[in-house]
């Protein structure tokens, strides 16, 4: 990825994180040595590199050191616990562990129910240190070509159980990455400064790496904080980034006043996905930022499927868009029948015929729940409109049914977003005797609200059997390091367990 621009003779910037810096000239002599140590510890080509590493430069060098060695790439969330750890190390097949001498002590955990994973470890002295290795091992390139790309093994959130593995074929040596046809949708070139603002080790982070394969540079956020964002963007002269809603809402809390002081008029694109965009949110974005073209994409680990120019998306407000090129969406009922446009159902992604399909690793029957005949779901809910636009509504494990009746919680929460109190907030089912579930609207607010307040809001602009039964203010909602809401905590809170 990374030769092309060491190769051009000038010592080019590649990476900044805080105050450290990578030229091309660094990473392309760090990452060979770094592809050799990963095959010294027993990495050989198609086998897994499992990183636990936080947002910095190590993390980086390591995607494009497993790249160049042919291995994949597992990351890993740091925020798990020592048996989630293990449970991903063991399932995946790892032969390696980078991680922090900070995770040393869940890490070591782990490995000992993943003895055959060796470990190579950042800020340690000692025996495998990260340092030590890389400087004691030749820094030119393996004989064998590489991945054009990181190629990933991404594991899902496991809202219900242990995570589980997006497997599918790897790449063919030598093929050019896929990165190139995500860069030339986008229009992203070598100009292009990336702010990174989600943890790297999300799927997101193949955006750095796209970057990277460009020959730009990217700016790394080590924790998500808006004011820092907002000075990262003005000292980098920041052109492209990717957020999520939570990111929005909390950019868009720094007042005004202050947030122009900061001179942002570089940003020509943001992207965003990972949830549902509060309409209002949006629309506050698209003024904040004047100089950004702010495009929706809807996907998962699993695959692509739609985006949305703002253009598109102040004429259709709420949608996620129509189908990328080659990728076809469709929404069946429960039976697997399409439904017609404005109807609800379970959104069906279908890959262009040549992409590489998925399946869960060792789990036939998910994989085969998730797939019918050549379309896939991750049990979205939605619809179409009659101009194709997608719609994205709630997910299927969300919906809460009272007295036989679908309710979506993400049609109240766009609701409550409305009321000029809200800052944030979620909606989920709890045990009703007479009902099955009752709706509870948990929300953080600006400003002092009450709910009568609230509960008369949401009289005035939903179906009385869709408004909350109870609300609750609270100080700050459980988020994952996205900002994404964890609805599965506030389940296990107030008795609805895992849904």
């Amino acid at each position: 990825m990374i030769d092309a621009p060491a190769d051009t003779g000038e010592d080019r910037v590649a990476l900044i994180a805080g105050d450290r810096v990578r030229t091309y000239h660094d990473l392309d002599r760090r990452t060979n040595a770094l592809a050799r140590v990963l095959r010294d510890l027993g990495a050989d080509p198609l086998e897994r590199v499992a990183v636990l590493l936080p947002s910095d430069v190590e993390l980086i060098e390591t995607g494009l050191a497993s790249a160049k060695a042919a291995t994949v790439l597992v990351p890993v969330n740091w925020h798990l616990k020592r048996d989630e750890i293990a449970w991903i190390l063991s399932d995946s097949d790892a032969q390696v562990l980078v991680t922090d001498a900070a995770f040393l002590d869940e890490a070591g955990a782990a490995l000992e129910q993943a003895p055959g994973c060796a470990l190579l470890v950042v800020g340690e002295g000692g025996g495998r240190d990260y340092e030590r290795l890389l400087a004691a091992a030749s820094d030119s390139p393996l004989d064998s070509d590489g991945f054009g790309g990181p190629e990933y093994f991404f594991y899902t959130s496991g809202t219900t159980g242990r995570p589980g593995g997006v497997e599918r074929p790897p790449p063919q040596v030598g093929q050019p990455p896929a990165a190139l046809a995500v860069a030339a949708m986008w229009g992203l070139t070598a100009d292009d400064v990336y702010l990174a603002c989600s943890p790297l080790y999300h799927a997101t982070s193949a955006y750095a790496f796209t970057y990277l394969l460009l020959g730009g540079i990217v700016v790394v956020l080590p924790r998500w904080d808006a004011r820092e964002w907002l000075r990262l963007v003005e000292c980098h002269h920041v052109t492209t980034t990717f957020m999520t809603p939570a990111h929005f809402i909390r950019v868009l809390e720094v007042p005004e006043d202050e947030r122009r002081r900061y001179d942002t008029s570089s940003l020509r694109l943001i992207l965003h996905a990972a949830a549902p965009c509060p309409v209002p949110v949006k629309h506050r974005m698209i003024d904040a930022f004047p100089s950004a073209a702010i495009w929706e994409f809807y996907g998962a680990s699993e695959g692509g499927a739609t985006r949305i120019s703002p253009e598109e998306w102040l004429a259709h407000p709420g949608s996620v868009g129509r189908p990328w090129p080659g990728t076809e969406v469709e929404i069946r009922d429960d039976e697997g029948e399409l439904v017609a446009a404005g109807e609800r159902g379970r959104v069906y992604i279908r890959p262009p015929a040549a992409a590489a399909r998925f399946r869960y690793h060792r789990d036939d029957e998910k994989t085969a729940q998730a797939w019918q005949a050549d379309a896939f779901t991750v049990g979205d809910v939605g619809y179409l409109d009659e101009d194709g636009y997608l719609f994205v509504t709630d997910r299927s494990s969300d919906m809460i049914l009272r007295g036989g009746v679908n309710v979506y919680p993400a049609e109240i929460e766009q609701c409550l977003y409305t009321h000029p109190a809200v800052v944030d907030c979620a909606v989920l089912g709890v045990p009703d005797e007479r009902y099955g579930e009752a709706i509870l609207a948990l929300v953080e607010a600006r400003r002092p609200v009450t709910a009568d307040e609230l509960a008369r809001h949401c009289g005035e602009h939903l179906a009385g059997f869709k408004c909350p039964q109870t609300f609750e203010v609270v100080a700050e909602l459980p988020r994952d390091p996205n900002g994404k809401v964890l609805k599965r905590l506030l389940r296990e809170a107030h008795g609805a367990g895992d849904q």
